[in-house]
This record gives structure tokens, sequence and C-alpha cells, in this order.
């Protein structure tokens, strides 16, 4: 037995003797999903174990060094890992922007001491992170941002606003993109910042979507003190570090074209399909797409891991897993025709279908649109001419 067959043989035994059975079931909504933080919500007993369990493991974390709460795993070892969660069906124990975004950057950019206080903290799941990146007027071409960050001597002061700040509301801290220096050019100037969002002259208000949920916030800077060892990399290349950590972004959002724990759409849909062969013509190359699109995802990790994808690839994923998670929600709407309409009963579970399918719109639209995303792979990928 090679090593790795044997660590597939403990950790397949440690999943089986570990993972709370409420934790095998598919999500349901997002309620689901454990966030962690200062004041964690779970669900029930379960959820909450099961990220205890897997934090004290490091495999919440699991290709992350031990030193900062990691599990050490090798690339080859966490997508083992990866792959026994899968064969039980075992959910994500921990949700976080600190896992999925700022993490990564902390590891390549951040001090020896920005690494030992917040990494252990992300990987146990005892704080809650938010993104400050998109302002009013700073959306696409985000290098124009404008919120001020001044020195101070012993502090920076901020002040400005952000916009679509996913869950500002809940967050215990913001990594945060700030304008250092205004007479720089826009890429240059912009420092990456880290602080409390319990900050006094900090505050939040959610924004209403079509779906008619408020994920997203506007959030206010008034005043906004901030210890000055708390900039990420060199003050006014913070520039470096927001793209580093896109591409973080972008690999996280592109997995919702997988459809996390949903299975087969065609086995979703079931009998429907028996008498519309238009739909089950549809539904059947969308299923084609989507094993393709699993295929070169794992392809995408492999590369990631390693070291060797492409800086641009990306951007690539993210177009396709967000275009292929939007048919899939079109694929449900038309399946349920009107019926799929319903917006509050409770044979809809509150409209869940039409919620998801409004929801998925934005999906080209944050972390890049879909127009940038693809901008970048004619330029960089495909290296195409500029207009």
């Amino acid at each position: 037995m090679s090593d790795l067959d044997a660590f597939r043989s403990q950790a397949r035994a440690w999943l089986e003797a570990n993972c709370p059975a409420e934790m095998r079931e598919p999500m349901r909504d997002e309620s689901d999903a454990c966030w962690g933080g200062r004041n964690p919500a779970f669900k029930n007993e379960a959820q909450k174990l099961w990220m205890e369990r897997m934090a004290e493991r490091g495999w919440t974390v699991p290709d992350w060094p031990r030193e900062y709460g990691g599990g050490g795993l090798s690339p080859a070892e966490a997508k083992v890992l990866r792959q026994e969660m899968a064969r039980i069906g075992a959910r994500n124990p921990l949700m976080s922007f600190g896992i999925s975004m700022l993490g990564p950057a902390l590891l390549k950019y951040g001090s020896e001491e920005q690494k030992k206080r917040f990494l252990p903290e992300i990987a146990r799941g005892e704080i809650r992170w938010c993104q400050g990146y998109s302002e009013p007027n700073a959306g696409s071409d985000l290098a124009s941002l404008q919120t001020k960050c001044e020195n101070k001597g012993d502090h920076w002061l901020v002040n400005g606003q952000k916009v679509w700040t996913s869950y500002a509301d809940k967050a215990d801290w913001i990594f945060c993109l700030v304008r250092t220096d205004p007479q720089a050019p826009k890429h240059k100037g912009i420092s990456f910042l880290l602080f409390d969002m319990a900050s006094p002259g900090v505050s939040t208000k959610p924004i209403l979507l079509i779906s008619g949920y408020s994920p997203f916030c506007e959030t206010f800077f008034d005043d906004v003190k901030v210890p000055k060892d708390q900039v990420v990399g060199e003050v006014d290349k913070g520039w470096d570090v927001a793209k580093y950590l896109l591409g973080h972004e972008r690999e996280m959002i592109s997995g919702m074209g997988l459809g996390g724990q949903t299975g087969s759409l065609g086995e979703a849909l079931g009998e429907v399909l028996a008498g519309d062969p238009l739909l089950r013509s549809d539904v059947a190359r969308f299923e084609v797409d989507a094993m393709a699109f699993r295929a070169m995802s794992e392809r995408f990790m492999d590369e990631l891991k390693a070291g060797l994808a492409h800086p641009a690839l990306p951007s690539m994923m993210k177009y396709a897993g967000t275009e292929l998670n939007k048919r899939r929600h079109e694929l449900v709407m038309t399946a349920g025709g009107s019926d799929a309409l319903e917006w509050e009963s409770d044979r809809s579970r509150k409209g869940k279908a039409a919620r998801e399918w409004l929801r998925t719109k934005a999906n080209s639209i944050e972390g890049g649109t879909s127009e940038v995303q693809l901008g970048i792979v004619a330029k960089r990928i495909l290296d195409l001419p500029g207009a």
C-alpha cells in the first residue's frame, strides 16, 4: 500500500466515524451552511460538532501549514480528502471568505505576525470576514476606488463607502481596499487594509435583491481609526494583493458550476422530462457540459495547488462556472412551468426555485463581470490583439 493509499484509508475511516449523519444530507438552503464567527449561529448540534471536529484536525483548511491551523496535507492528500468527503456526501464544515479569499492572500503577502494572528482564527471558524472592494463608482473599474485612508502617525484614518459588501452586517472583520496616495496613478497608491467591523465609525445597510433576500450591504466608514500594522503587504502596493485575492475569489465562484451537492439535474427533474423531448435534449446537453466542467475543474485545482496554473485561468473558470450555474437554474424554471414562479407558498418552499434562479443573475457580475472575464481570457490566454 502506498502512502497515499494509506492516507485514503485513514481519512475514510475517520470521516465515517466523525461526520454526523445530518451533515451527509444535501444542503437545502443557506441556513445549512456554517459560517462561524465571533457569535456563531449553528442550525443544530450536528453542524457545530462537524465544524469543531474538522477544525481540530486542521481539515477546514487541509492544505494550510499546521502552524497556522491547517492540516499540513500535500496537494495530493487534500484531493483525496475532497474525494472521500464527496463519497459520503459530507458537507463543507465551514463556509468562509477568510478561507477562500483572505487566507491565501495572507499566506503569500502577510507578515508572520499577521499569519499567526488571523489564520488560526479563520481555520477554527472564530472570525467571519467580508470583502470591501466595490464602491458606487468603482465596480468593474475597481482601481478607480476612492475610499480615503490617511496616515495619522500612530494610526490610519479611513473615510468612504463600499457597496455590494456580502454579509457585511454579519461579519466580524473586513479586508478592504483603500487609497493611501490620491496623487498616484489609479492602480498605485492603493493599500490592502484589515480592520474590525465593530470599530467606531463603521456602519452597514442591507441592499434588497430581486430574489427578496439581502446578503449584500452598503458599508460606510466615517473617521474609522485602524492600527498601523494592519496593512497586508506594502503600503501603496495593495493592488498586487487585490489581484491575487481576486483569482481565489473567482476560483470560489466558479465552483457554483459544479452544483454543490445537488447531483444530476436529470435525476432531480425526473418524470417531468419523460413527456418533453425538447427539454430532455436541453438537459442532456447541459449534463454533458457539466461533466466536462467537472473534469476541467479537477485539472484546474491540480494545477493550481501545484503552482502550475496560468494566472488568467481563474477568469476562464469563473466565466464557465457561473454561466453553467445560470443554465442549470433556467432549466429548473423551464421544467417547473408557471408553478416554478410561486413566491411565498409552502408548496414552493417559499419560492425556493424562483429565488435561486433570480440570484444566479448576480453570478455573472460578482467577482468581475462575465464581460471582464472574457476580456482577460482573450488578452492573456488567447493572446488576441486589443481593439
